[in-house]
């Protein structure tokens, strides 16, 4: 196996004989690539269910241009989806494909040299005209000039083919055109002896209502591309995947804006109190609104506020209601919102803020992934504005980390931070449904007060929380607002000794949660040479790469954390049993410089801010290096 656990040289190479024909394999990553009209999200999503279906464990890496509609046939408006479907565990979408399918020139320039060397190449050669190469920047037919050379090479006729299976449909050009997608689909399916009833299923899904005149013909286009795979004899084998061996369960494919909304649901229910969504459209966290828009019969509530200060005002309210309050952004949405998430938290109210991090500053890279806001949720605010902030690992555990995000903000009164991403968000993996009855109820805070009487700022003594109290309860009437609360009574106050007292009393509530959040749990040995410590959706790479190097005899061990703010209460000990940590991260070094100045340890950073999440190989590299120079050190 390679380092991304994906097969090695030859493109899809053989594990075991396979009968009938096929050649089994443990596991391959293909990469769909065309225009971004060209539905390459739809037939890698579609290819990802019917995977997961038949029992693979899968891991997506969608791309696309930020552009609604860039150029048709340039390099800004190549749309790919890599999926990595195997018979064993995995944890990323691989670095490497298998298989690349490129329905343009563009798509070829831009993905080739991701492929791995002897890899299978499907091309649209109706898509090869002058103009269509003079648009991706070819001076020269790259099928012609060798540049495709060391390749499996299979030039197929799939517009033309398409064009003529959908000929006599009612079909207008344009929407015929449209169909290539599905007739791709068949090829592979054909390729990776995929039955097609699931995807027809799916068709008739997507195209339903006021298009359900088109889902005949795009199964028509599927059923075409896959017999007409069988009939021209050009692939020299197809192959098969075995079932991956999975805890027993009801599994579903699953997007990480999805398990975000259906996690936030979860916690209404495990806390007994409503959900309220408000949000602004902003890419990648818009999916959210869409999820949880469908969930009205959970008791739900969401509204499509006309800012991003609005929605986060709309969340304060709702909490201040009883409600819990929710509002979701990416970076330049929080920057928007800081003001009022400090009103929330100087009024010491319940709120959750979903960021699901993309490139920037600015507008920046809209589709893109990062991890540059880490620094922004836990101190982009005026004044000392503490707040919790956790950060899911994976597509499936946004919907954990989004329960336990209200957990923490009802516990302890507070806004919580839930730091997701681009790669989180779009990407899938097979999903665990839970036992909703299974979540842990969660208590809301009330004191008790002498005669009945609650005190609007009165403590727990356990978390430091002020009560909940909703507007309206008799006997409990009270001031809020934004200025400065009198301790106790919550009055405003403009005391300088009161100021400090409730300033250090909201740090200390928020640093005090590190009683009700987890310990690190190491993968590998609990001490040796080398730590890789990360965060959000690094899992993956991190944990690939570490167990390719732990293979090979090196003394390496990661750790992941969930929780950024508080860190949990043992990372001191943790970090002290390693002689060296790495911590890699898609910024240029903001959780490393928050555990030196906290743990004061000298740690290394692996960075990289380029829109594209870790590969393997490239943590795994930089294992390699920081333990060879050591023996060198002690060598010398």
């Amino acid at each position: 196996m390679s380092s991304d656990g994906g097969v090695q040289t030859d493109a899809v190479n053989s594990s075991s004989g396979g009968g009938d024909g096929f050649t089994e394999v443990d596991n391959v990553i293909i990469r769909f690539a065309g225009d971004s009209g060209d539905g390459m999200q739809v037939t890698g999503a579609m290819f990802s269910d019917n995977s997961a279906f038949v029992g693979h464990d899968i891991s997506t890496l969608p791309d696309f241009p930020a552009e609604i509609r860039a150029p048709a046939g340039t390099l800004p408006g190549v749309s790919s989806f890599q999926l990595n479907f195997s018979s064993f565990d995995i944890h990323t979408p691989g670095d490497q494909p298998d298989v690349l399918v490129a329905l343009n020139p563009a798509a070829l320039k831009v993905n080739l040299r991701d492929l791995k060397p002897g890899g299978v190449l499907i091309l649209n050669q109706d898509a090869f005209k002058d103009m269509d190469m003079k648009k991706a920047g070819y001076t020269e037919d790259p099928r012609e000039d060798g540049s495709l050379s060391g390749y499996q090479v299979f030039d197929l006729p799939i517009t033309s083919v398409c064009l003529a299976a959908v000929e006599n449909t009612d079909l207008t050009k344009k929407q015929a055109m449209l169909t290539k997608n599905m007739f791709t689909l068949g090829i592979v399916c054909w390729l990776f002896d995929r039955p097609l009833d699931l995807i027809e299923k799916r068709i008739e899904k997507v195209f339903s209502g006021r298009k359900a005149a088109l889902a005949d013909p795009n199964k028509l286009a599927l059923n075409a591309g896959f017999n007409f795979a069988d009939t021209i004899e050009a692939f020299a084998s197809r192959y098969t995947v075995g079932k991956v061996d999975l805890p027993p369960g009801e599994y579903r494919r699953m997007t990480g804006n999805e398990a975000t909304a259906m996690g936030f649901v979860a916690a209404s229910i495990a806390i007994g109190r409503p959900l309220f969504y408000a949000s602004y459209p902003i890419t990648p966290a818009s999916d959210i609104l869409h999820e949880l828009s469908k969930l009205r019969h959970f008791g739900v509530k969401t509204a499509q506020a006309e800012d991003e200060i609005a929605a986060a005002g709309m969340a304060i309210g709702a909490a201040y209601g009883g409600a819990l309050g929710l509002t979701g952004t990416s970076g330049p949405g929080v920057a928007l919102k800081s003001e009022a998430i400090g009103l929330a938290v100087v009024a010491e109210l319940p709120m959750v803020i979903a960021n699901v991090q993309r490139g920037g500053p600015s507008t920046g890279l809209p589709t893109k992934t990062e991890q540059a806001d880490l620094l922004q949720a836990i101190t982009g605010r005026n004044g000392e504005c503490p707040a919790i902030v956790v950060a899911p690992a994976t597509p499936g555990d946004c919907f954990n980390m989004a329960v336990e995000a209200f957990r923490l903000a009802v516990t302890y009164m507070t806004p919580v931070f839930f730091l997701s991403d681009g790669y989180l968000a779009n990407g899938s993996e097979p999903w665990l449904i839970p036992d909703i009855n299974k979540i842990e109820k969660t208590d809301i805070p009330m004191p008790s007060g002498e005669n009945g009487y609650i005190p609007p700022y009165s403590r727990d003594p356990k978390t430091q929380a002020r009560p909940w109290i909703v507007p309206g309860t008799a006997g409990l009437e009270h001031q809020i607002g934004g200025l400065e609360k009198e301790n106790i009574t919550g009055k405003v106050s403009y005391d300088a000794e009161n100021h400090e007292l409730m300033t250090k009393l909201r740090v200390s509530k928020v640093d005090g949660a590190v009683q009700s959040i987890p310990d690190l749990e190491v993968h590998g040995d609990e001490e040796g040479d080398l730590l890789v410590l990360g965060w959000g959706g690094t899992l993956g790479a991190i944990r690939h790469a570490v167990d390719n190097a732990r293979a090979k005899g090196y003394s390496v061990s990661c750790t992941h954390l969930r929780y950024l703010n508080p860190f949990p209460g043992n990372t001191a000990e943790v970090l002290g049993k390693f002689k060296q940590v790495l911590v890699p991260e898609l910024n240029l070094g903001q959780l490393r410089m928050l555990l030196r100045a906290k743990y004061l340890v000298d740690i290394e950073g692996l960075n990289k801010v380029q829109g594209q999440p870790f590969k393997t190989v490239e943590i795994e590299n930089k294992i390699y290096e920081m333990l060879e120079q050591t023996v060198r050190k002690v060598a010398g």
